[in-house]
């Protein structure tokens, strides 16, 4: 069975704004690698992570996600899909990380849902 690898693309957008764009899976082999690029953000005041590119986060991922929210002054999660914000609900994480929905994520669910 091969495994997917997380790549993550940092993006400075301005003073005290990063972008990270994550593309892979985000599980138990991969939460180090976006625990350790959140770690060099050096007291970034605001954090994007756009996870449209994830495939599959697991409980490691959540947990990875809460350290950066920690370490972070406001982070906002963009490109939930909707097994993912199903995850975020059931844990009762939809309250504590900001999940931002764009029109675009509305309708790829819809196609989604469609089949």
């Amino acid at each position: 069975m091969s495994h997917q690898l997380l790549t993550i693309e940092v993006t400075r957008l301005d003073a005290g704004h990063v972008r990270l764009r994550l593309t892979g899976e985000l599980d138990y082999d991969t939460a180090p690698e976006l625990m350790a690029a959140a770690a060099e953000l050096h007291g970034e005041q605001h954090v994007t992570i756009d996870l449209a590119g994830v495939g599959l986060c697991d409980s490691s991922g959540l947990s990875a996600l809460l350290m950066v929210h920690r370490g972070a002054g406001a982070i906002r999660l963009t490109g939930v899909s909707a097994r993912l914000q199903q995850l975020l609900d059931r844990t009762g994480l939809t309250d504590l990380l900001a999940v931002e929905h764009t029109v675009a994520d509305d309708d790829a669910t819809h196609l989604r849902a469609l089949g």
